[in-house]
């Protein structure tokens, strides 16, 4: 039988602005004051519009903060495209000026269905919703977009009856935000459509060291740990959830021979978890078309890891591995229940090196309970792994953690931590050290880490021949000046 509904014109996009990883609905990590990260392509954006598309609608997608186009350029596109509907994916950081903009295009066009995205919406309690002015908004998205969109752009238009039924939304009726089921996950994700790069700016997404172009394929989701910090356990839950290795490797396949793109950041929690399913995914890369032209890399736990998973990694292209240390103090690793220690850190470390991958080095500082013995113990920590790339983050108690919680107990959290971000005084600091010296601690670190001669000797030997990779360590280099001489 043929669908007879008229299609709908769909825009979906990132604000203009700062740069945040948007799409990482975990961290949404401050780009423009860390270290060494470039952004990663909007794969929240393309996989909406692949869903959205698929039921026959008009989408037209753009990244306006990466591709550093103004708000004038936004509001010219809105007007040209007259959406029905927009789709904005946010921020904890960017909340307030998102909601400013989606209010002006509300003002601009009274019938416009506007759909937000993002962590912060997930199963939110009432004092949040009353904490922000959400009334030019139709629909909150706070679990995996992926899977609801397109059935809530249906629903929206064609059977509002069918709203009560799609989980981890909020709708509104004539009693206010009404919710639906959270928590409840899809577990087959070979089901998704691969996010429609057609409509994405590859160029902008790219690998840092080389700047070449650098896809985001998403390999899994939820994590088995209780890191009190974290996000991810509560909206993508706490069973690891697995694509195929076929069904990664087609998505490789993809992008490489339909938009050229060779490098990848496997977006995972943790890629290596389940070390018999990571081995089979870099089988099925290295036994085919795909061997030796793709490199990758992957976020790993230093627990559990063997030599054999990170040498079946190499084989397979990964030239990177990014551990979440978080700490060198034995006290911190055990409150924020990583399930690891320092010594985990250490052979860890040692392993990948071992394979002959380069390490990513990130920690965590400012937690409640921190005193000056614990940052020094993270300090000498960080001067031995000697990782190749180093970021210090200072926790964001996110609402809905138990971190959030801990600092509410302490009273560190003096109003939101709305608006804020791991760089960006998100508390008044700890129950022992103000956030100016936590500040301090990290811009120190930071520059004595970095400046040394024999790390700043490595990177010239990692550069070798390649003008392009040295001068953008030198851009790399000046960042770090500018955000922490500079200030943020």
């Amino acid at each position: 039988m043929t669908d007879t509904r008229p299609a709908k014109r769909i825009m979906l996009f990132y604000p203009p602005g700062r740069f945040y990883q948007r799409g990482e609905d975990r961290s949404q990590g401050n780009v423009e004051n860390s270290t060494a990260t470039t952004m990663r392509a909007p794969n929240d954006l393309g996989y909406a519009a692949a869903a959205i598309k698929a039921r026959g609608h008009e989408v037209f997608v753009r990244d306006y903060q990466t591709s550093r186009r103004s708000e004038d350029e936004l509001l010219a596109d809105f007007a040209a495209f007259a959406p029905d509907a927009v789709f904005v994916s946010i921020t904890n950081a960017t909340i307030f000026t998102d909601l400013e903009l989606v209010a002006r295009l509300k003002d601009a066009r009274p019938n416009l269905v506007v759909l937000l995205k993002g962590a912060i919406f997930f199963d939110p309690d009432q004092a949040l919703l009353d904490h922000l002015d959400l009334s030019r908004v139709d629909y909150l998205i706070g679990q995996e977009s992926d899977f609801v969109v397109g059935r809530l752009i249906d629903a929206h238009f064609f059977d509002q009856a069918a709203l009560p039924d799609i989980g981890g939304i909020l709708y509104r009726d004539a009693r206010g935000w009404r919710k639906t089921a959270f928590a409840c996950f899809e577990t087959d994700l070979d089901a998704l459509p691969f996010p429609d790069r057609s409509l994405l700016e590859n160029r902008l997404y790219v690998r840092p060291d080389t700047g070449e172009p650098q896809a985001t394929i998403a390999t899994s989701r939820g994590c088995p740990s209780r890191c009190i910090f974290c996000v991810t356990p509560t909206i993508s839950g706490s069973k690891l959830r697995l694509r195929s290795p076929g069904n990664i490797l087609e998505e490789l396949r993809e992008c490489h021979h339909k938009h050229g793109i060779r490098d990848f950041f496997f977006k995972s929690d943790t890629f290596t978890i389940d070390q018999k399913w990571a081995q089979e995914v870099c089988a099925a890369i290295t036994g085919s078309d795909l061997a030796g032209k793709i490199r990758f890399v992957a976020n790993s736990k230093v627990k559990p890891i063997s030599l054999e998973t990170l040498a079946a990694m190499k084989r397979a292209g990964c030239w990177l591995v990014a551990f979440g240390y978080e700490s060198g103090h034995p006290e911190t690793l055990e409150r924020i229940r990583k399930g690891t220690t320092v010594e985990d850190n250490r052979r860890a470390t040692a392993l990948a090196k071992q394979a002959g991958l380069l390490t990513f080095g990130f920690f965590l500082i400012g937690l409640p309970w921190e005193s000056r013995e614990h940052l020094g113990a993270t300090r000498r920590l960080i001067f031995e792994l000697d990782n190749d790339f180093l970021e210090v983050h200072i926790a964001v108690p996110y609402p809905g953690t138990v971190l959030h919680d801990e600092a509410v107990a302490h009273g560190l959290i003096t109003d939101s931590v709305l608006g804020k971000d791991y760089f960006n005084a998100p508390t008044v600091g700890t129950a022992h050290l103000g956030m100016a010296e936590i500040e301090a601690f990290r811009r120190n670190t930071l520059l004595r880490f970095h400046l040394r001669p024999s790390y700043i000797a490595r990177k010239l030997v990692q550069a070798g021949a390649r003008p392009r990779v040295l001068a953008n360590y030198v851009r790399f280099g000046l960042r770090l000046l500018h955000n922490t001489l500079g200030g943020n």
